[in-house]
């Protein structure tokens, strides 16, 4: 049963995630004020790192687009697409994604159109809402596509054209990787990135499972209701990873697509259509025009704690979430060109992003404009609950609720089948195909460990524990991938 799994990964891995877990619920306030100080020392000494990676990661990604290497295929010449565009696009936007979308659509917009540290006294609602919808734009568009379709190119190529096994340690030649612990080290790093990347999700997907239910007075809205959340959804993800990528995992994705795709509709049509048509011409071109000054801001001559829970803290989580989301598309895109994988897999989903963004949060402002402070003062008072307060001003709202928890619940079990056939993958041991799924064992074994350090990130310190495990493995991760862009480079440059 375990003779498919490597040893040393799994067993290093499982010691620093329960080390991690222990400390943790052996003193829990301690933990949480832990988490806010190491979350500030990160952010305040390496904000300017993360931001210059995230940017340098964007322009390597249109290097290789357009470069001399766009026409090599994953997989050899005559390698040939395993699924079709459709279920192609439909898996990589549910696994890269997630509930984050739900979480923050309507949130993010209205809290960035609150706030004071980051518009003039005598700013106008235009401006407000214009700059509100630029960042928005900023934190879930171009640059965490860019982040996710480098890694994703090194998996894919590493080990489609180079038979090397679906791992991060496959990137490195040199002194450091030809031990087997160096190997093992670098390994580690993704994984840990991984589960608490996927943890910080699920935690996030739960909250607001958890505040959706209570607002539709379904279920008393509490801690333990919560942790009760997040076993379900474990179940549920548990069943579809056993069932595998082509049934379970593809399936859900494509119910993912569907269900968003009517939600959309009706926030489209049954809203300000207008409104929300203006709204998106006006954001996509300012957000072009300033992505330069958007994408390289600081923050470095203000107070840095607006910067350090919003963009630092999003890259970071991009990069967390990159081993994951990055083995998930090399996975599912064999056969496809670098020109074509990349073109996939970071301009149409950010077009999807801002198409969800600009439907959902110009629909959002035009509700504070109508009646001011009505979406803002809630949102303030719980993030959780922003989805539920904005659709309560549609007909049928209680339908429209009920939806829009049953796609928080798929994009949970996507993300949590997804994160552990990923993490199976990355303590496997080498497989001839490459094809073939990991060991039962192992899928059974990370699924729930997902949810064990998503219910314990919880209860050592609520959303603010979750942002601070992203950013604490963010962050190594992040100098990782940039020496893994040089090697994919060199090795390009080396089969021309």
């Amino acid at each position: 049963m375990f003779k498919n799994i490597a040893p040393r990964r799994f067993i290093f891995s499982i010691i620093l995630i329960a080390g991690f877990i222990g400390l943790t619920l052996y003193n829990l306030s301690e933990a949480d004020r832990l988490f806010a100080d190491i979350q500030k020392q990160l952010s305040d000494g390496l904000g300017w790192l993360i931001i210059l990676l995230a940017n340098g990661f964007l322009v390597f990604v249109i290097y290789l687009a357009f470069s001399k290497h766009k026409k090599i295929k994953l997989g050899g010449p005559d390698a040939k697409p395993e699924f079709s565009n459709i279920n192609w696009i439909a898996m990589l936007f549910s696994a890269g994604l997630g509930v984050g979308l739900l979480f923050y659509g309507v949130a993010e917009p209205v809290l960035h159109f609150s706030s004071d540290a980051l518009h003039e006294t005598e700013a106008s609602f235009s401006d407000k809402a214009n700059l509100s919808m630029n960042l928005a734009y900023l934190h879930w568009g171009f640059h965490g596509w860019a982040i996710y379709g480098i890694v994703g190119l090194c998996f894919a190529f590493f080990t489609y054209n180079k038979n090397l096994p679906f791992r991060v340690s496959s990137f490195f030649s040199g002194p450091f990787t030809q031990n087997i612990w160096g190997r093992v080290s670098l390994d580690v790093i993704a994984i840990i990135a991984t589960i608490f990347g996927i943890a910080t999700s699920l935690g996030l997907g739960a909250n607001q499972i958890n505040s959706g239910l209570g607002y539709m007075e379904i279920l008393e809205e509490s801690f333990m209701s919560t942790i009760g959340i997040v076993v379900v959804i474990t179940l549920m993800g548990l069943i579809s990873v056993v069932l595998g990528l082509k049934v379970g995992i593809k399936r859900l994705s494509q119910l993912n697509i569907i269900l968003c795709a009517i939600l959309l509709s009706i926030i489209f049509f049954g809203g300000p259509t207008s409104y929300i048509l203006d709204g998106l011409v006006q954001n996509l071109g300012s957000y072009l025009q300033n992505l330069l000054s958007l994408s390289t801001n600081t923050n470095g001559y203000l107070d840095s704690s607006w910067q350090n829970g919003w963009t630092l803290y999003y890259y970071s989580w991009w990069f967390a979430w990159s081993p994951f989301v990055g083995l998930f598309i090399a996975r599912i895109s064999y056969g496809r060109s670098i020109q074509e994988f990349l073109i996939g897999a970071v301009l149409v989903p950010s077009s999807i992003v801002f198409l969800w963004m600009g439907v959902f949060g110009n629909a959002a402002l035009y509700q504070e404009f109508i009646d001011p402070n009505s979406l803002s003062t809630a949102i303030s008072n719980d993030i959780a609950v922003s989805l539920f307060v904005f659709l309560e001003n549609f007909p049928a709202s209680q339908l429209l609720m009920g939806l829009a928890i049953v796609i928080i619940l798929t994009f949970f079990v996507t993300s949590s089948d997804s994160g552990a056939l990923v993490t199976s993958m990355l303590t496997a041991a080498k497989k001839e195909n490459t094809k073939d799924e990991p060991p039962m064992i192992l899928r059974v074994i990370w699924a729930i460990s997902l949810g064990v350090i998503a219910i314990v990130l919880l209860a050592g310190g609520g959303i603010g524990a979750l942002q601070t495990s992203v950013i604490v493995t963010g962050v190594p991760f992040a100098i990782l991938v940039s020496f893994a862009a040089r090697s994919l480079l060199r090795s390009l440059n080396q089969s021309l």
